[in-house]
């Protein structure tokens, strides 16, 4: 499978499938497709598959898409201002990512949910109780609000990151929280209580914006006291 990312903070997978290939994205993600390509709504995995990807804010049916008389075309589109990452897993690779990352992915990708092993990080660490697993021998695209930092890290480095903004990490890092500092930082430091720490060897992907800082961001600028945003540009334009 050839694919391609256009776009800078808005971004599309365009994906090209063979007639032996089949793709599968969360339901809504498709953007456009060409006219020889099929989909249908499938519960990959059945009944409790469907089920857990719903706890990790998935949908319970995903969509499959496959080609028919040469190479199809099908472009995906994540649903925040963001960026799509690419994982390849071939070799091995397993990934962990915060829920809600999937985007599409090749037939040859599973994905399932994974529970938090630390009682510190569930609770505080930014990513709640459920993440997302990924492995298989193919790729699997995933998208995050803001854009993307990528680092890897050798065995035994670790970084310290702001809640929330850890995106993805190979299995084979390990993930735990901490406290921002003393009490006047924890306090008043503006990052919050606790810290992620993520502690290699393995690949992380973090995020400059997290989806509750963006909306915390434009709430302030929405219409209030029962006015609709369309009233508002009305009453202006009569202005």
């Amino acid at each position: 499978m050839k694919y391609d990312i256009i776009g800078s903070n808005l971004q599309v997978a365009i994906l090209e499938i063979e007639p032996n290939e089949l793709v599968y994205s969360e339901a809504g993600a498709m953007v456009y497709m060409s006219e020889n390509v099929s989909m249908q709504a499938k519960a990959r995995g059945g009944l409790m598959k469907g089920l857990k990807r719903m706890l990790s804010k998935e949908t319970f049916f995903l969509t499959e898409y496959w080609s028919t008389g040469g190479t199809g075309v099908v472009g995906f589109g994540g649903n925040i201002p963001g960026k799509i990452i690419p994982l390849d897993l071939r070799g091995g690779r397993q990934y962990l990512a915060q829920k809600d990352a999937f985007l599409a992915a090749e037939n040859s990708v599973e994905m399932d949910i994974a529970f938090q092993k630390k009682l510190g990080s569930m609770f505080f660490g930014g990513e709640g109780l459920i993440l997302q697993r990924y492995w298989g021998e193919g790729t699997v695209f995933i998208h995050a609000c803001g854009d993307m930092v990528e680092m890897n890290l050798e065995a035994g480095q670790a970084i310290k990151v702001d809640t929330g903004n850890a995106v993805a990490w190979e299995a084979s890092v390990s993930y735990d929280i901490q406290k921002a500092g003393g009490i006047k930082t924890m306090l008043f430091g503006g990052e919050g209580l606790f810290l992620t720490r993520l502690t290699g060897p393995g690949k992380v992907i973090l995020q400059s914006m997290t989806l509750a800082n963006l909306a915390g961001a434009i709430v302030p600028f929405l219409p209030s006291g029962g006015t609709s945003g369309s009233s508002l540009v009305g009453g202006l334009l009569r202005g």
